[in-house]
């Protein structure tokens, strides 16, 4: 990593513990730059403002998002093997440490500022990974549902009921083995309800 971008990560970082710790508000720019080991106009070179060092955390977020789900639906393949691929990206988010920090600060920020979270739901809906997947599925005839949508909306949700919300709340992360059995049961309930059923 060059110099320069190892200063921005450790700026990133150092927000990420002070937005964490204050809220936005509460959060300093002089203690951003004492956590970072950098000086106020390194940060101010970084970033020009308190909001755009925090508009920075959340784009962090999306990007990995965006990154990590980078999977679409193939019609030559198994429904059910291309599940559990979708699934379990979804899950080394939901495992990474780095990922869960960011998004607990970032969500903690949503409920004192509405106009954050609308942006940042505007942001989720364009990541629009699992609505591709399921809208090409149900164009394959591989799931059978009026709604990919609301199917997408679905499986993720098994998903995130298990293995991020509680996680959220309470700080910690989701194991890898713990993972992989949501991801399967998750698939297989998903499967039971949306999958088409051969013509007799």
């Amino acid at each position: 990593m060059a110099p320069i971008e190892k200063k921005r990560e450790q700026i990133l970082e150092a927000a990420v513990q002070e937005f964490q710790e204050r809220g936005f508000q509460g959060a300093s720019m002089d203690r951003i730059s004492e956590r970072a080991n950098v000086s106020k106009r390194t940060v101010y070179n970084h970033f020009e403002s308190k909001e755009a060092l925090f508009k920075a955390i959340v784009e962090l977020i999306f990007d990995e998002i965006s990154e990590t789900l980078n999977i679409g639906y193939d019609p030559s393949q198994p429904l059910e093997e291309q599940l559990l691929a979708l699934g379990r990206a979804e899950g080394r988010l939901m495992c990474s440490k780095r990922f869960m920090r960011l998004v607990r600060m970032a969500m903690s920020e949503t409920i004192r500022d509405p106009a954050l979270a609308a942006e940042m739901n505007a942001k989720s809906e364009a990541v629009s990974v699992f609505n591709d997947f399921m809208s090409a599925a149900q164009e394959s005839g591989a799931i059978d549902t009026d709604d990919p949508e609301e199917a997408g909306a679905q499986f993720i949700g098994l998903i995130k009921s298990r293995a991020f919300w509680p996680y959220i709340l309470n700080g910690g992360t989701v194991g890898d083995d713990e993972m992989e059995h949501i991801v399967r049961t998750s698939v297989e309930t998903f499967l039971a309800r949306f999958a088409s059923k051969p013509e007799t």
